[in-house]
């Protein structure tokens, strides 16, 4: 274990930064079986410097001059002076300044961090550990103190120190667990984000499955899910027909009613991997009299927005086309679907981006979910829904935006065995896919995601239904997010749970329809039922 790991020796040919062992991972359930790393592909190995856990996220080639080295460090501490500017960033300036300038080193952002525990205390896991060799080369060449300041091992800014710390950037879930911690209201976590912005916006260093795959995707068809409307269009139009047939319960989604009081944009990786939920929640709105509408406008018809995870400019261009969907409609409001980074891109960050002409209003979905199952509009029997139940906290709707309470009020009137996490609400853990890791599957980067951002996650389910465990009693974790879904599905496959354990996930919404009387029985489903 690196214990003895310090600042400076980020710019040093080490392997304090390498590896974490098996053997100094925080322990799950003595009936769990741990195996070893995956091997990472030979072809990767001796190409990049810098390979954290033996995971190579931003494949930054070697320098093979002094001159490309050079450029690669004088391109990043422009970047660097750019964050520390408002013209070149009103959106985050003020909470970087004030992580930059109090920092009290008590490491309470330490005790919070999922990955840190999970890691057995690994010092390249502290929050801020990262930020501190950020924070380092900001007094230096941004605010230009003193080198006296930092003569008692200070760090060398050469490509290694670079490079590393974009690799550690992409070490960090951007759950902000440290930030709501820290007793002074610094954000490490935001710290991460801004250094993955400036190797994007400034080095175009970028990860293919957030930008080439997911922001430049999405611009170009209208999807990350390469779907354009066509096709969208006709899917949702099968999973009308299909559920309709299936359950006995007839419902057709609209597309580009104008005026309607409701534009709901979907995470389209629901209509291709979770169809059940664009079902449920058109069933839920029809059987509600809701007045809504989906949008078939170049990327109103997928609310994800990669860029929220690193660079303000795709960030963007996304959250424009998705509100000119909503001003052309003529909607009311803009509801968002079981998304959780696309609830903080389209409401708090797009609040600091969007031109008033388009700042239709923006809401969760779950406040509306909650006043239609406690309206009376629709008849429930929650002994449909009578198995245990806990629900997972996304970090983006709960932490950052405070829903908490509408999606347990569900909870606890549909559903007779649940049960919480703990700690849950805004205290919650990520599930180990947030800013962009439940979409990556290079090298070995998923057995990361099992074995260091997942592991928290991990216990914490197994916990809350520690009175239920083994296969003969089906269980359900409720993940109201499409992202938190995808590295949930990992995971569980990964562990053998969906046999072991007999347990299934999906979101809020199917537990509503499969507790509706017109609905036919059996809405949710384990394994090959």
């Amino acid at each position: 274990m690196n214990k003895d790991l310090q600042i400076n020796d980020v710019s040093k040919n080490t392997e304090k930064l390498a590896t974490v062992k098996n053997e100094d991972l925080m322990p799950l359930p003595a009936d769990f079986e741990e195996k070893a790393w995956a091997d990472i592909p030979e072809e990767t190995k001796g190409k990049y410097v810098c390979i954290l856990d033996d995971v190579n996220i931003l494949q930054i080639p070697i320098p093979k001059t002094v001159e490309e080295e050079e450029e690669l460090v004088n391109k990043f501490i422009n970047g660097m002076r750019k964050l520390f500017t408002k013209e070149n960033n009103w959106t985050f300036l003020s909470m970087l300044e004030t992580t930059m300038e109090h920092c009290a080193k008590c490491n309470t952002c330490s005790d919070s961090c999922h990955l840190y525990e999970a890691t057995g205390g690994n010092e390249m896991y502290r929050p801020n550990y990262r930020t501190e060799i950020f924070r380092r080369i900001y007094k230096k060449y941004v605010k230009k103190e003193p080198f006296s300041r930092w003569r008692n091992g200070d760090i060398d800014l050469n490509w290694r120190t670079v490079a590393r710390l974009g690799e550690m950037a992409y070490r960090c879930n951007i759950c902000r667990r440290c930030a709501q911690t820290c007793p002074i209201g610094a954000d490490n976590a935001l710290v991460a984000r801004e250094i993955r912005k400036i190797f994007s916006q400034e080095l175009g260093i970028t990860v293919p499955e957030l930008h080439d795959k997911g922001s430049m995707m999405q611009l170009k068809t209208g999807s990350s899910t390469q779907m354009n409307k066509i096709v969208v269009r006709d899917n949702v139009e099968f999973i009308d027909e299909d559920f309709s047939e299936e359950f006995g319960y007839d419902f057709k989604t609209p597309w580009d009613v104008e005026g309607a009081d409701i534009l709901l944009i979907h995470n389209a990786g629901e209509i291709m991997a979770w169809p059940e939920n664009i079902a449920a929640f058109s069933m839920i709105f029809q059987a509600a009299g809701i007045s809504w509408t989906l949008s078939s406008d170049l990327a109103a018809y997928d609310s994800i927005n990669y860029g929220v995870f690193y660079d303000d400019v795709q960030f963007a261009r996304t959250a424009i086309l998705q509100a000119q969907a909503a001003k052309k409609l003529g909607v009311k409001k803009i509801v968002l679907g079981e998304c959780g980074h696309a609830h903080k891109a389209l409401t708090v960050i797009a609040d600091r981006v969007l031109p008033e002409g388009l700042k239709t209003p923006r809401e969760s979905c779950f406040p509306l979910l909650r006043d239609i199952v406690m309206s009376g509009k629709i008849k429930f029997d929650p002994e449909r829904n009578n198995f245990p139940v806990t629900l997972h906290d996304p970090c983006n709707v709960t932490r950052l935006m405070g829903i908490i309470k509408p999606q347990r009020e569900i909870m606890h009137k549909l559903c007779p065995q649940f049960r919480e996490m703990h700690p849950n609400g805004p205290h919650n853990y990520c599930c180990g896919g947030g800013s962009g890791y439940a979409i990556m599957s290079r090298n070995n980067i998923p057995e990361w995601r099992f074995k260091v951002t997942g592991r928290k996650k991990l216990e914490q389910i197994l916990n809350a239904f520690s009175d239920s465990r083994g296969p003969e009693i089906p269980k359900y974790v409720c993940a109201p997010c499409s992202n938190c879904k995808g590295q949930l599905r990992d995971l569980f496959e990964r562990y053998q749970l969906l046999e072991k354990e007999k347990l299934t996930y999906s979101g809020v919404v199917e537990l509503i329809v499969n507790a509706m009387v017109d609905v036919k029985p059996g809405f949710i489903k384990w394994g090959e039922e």
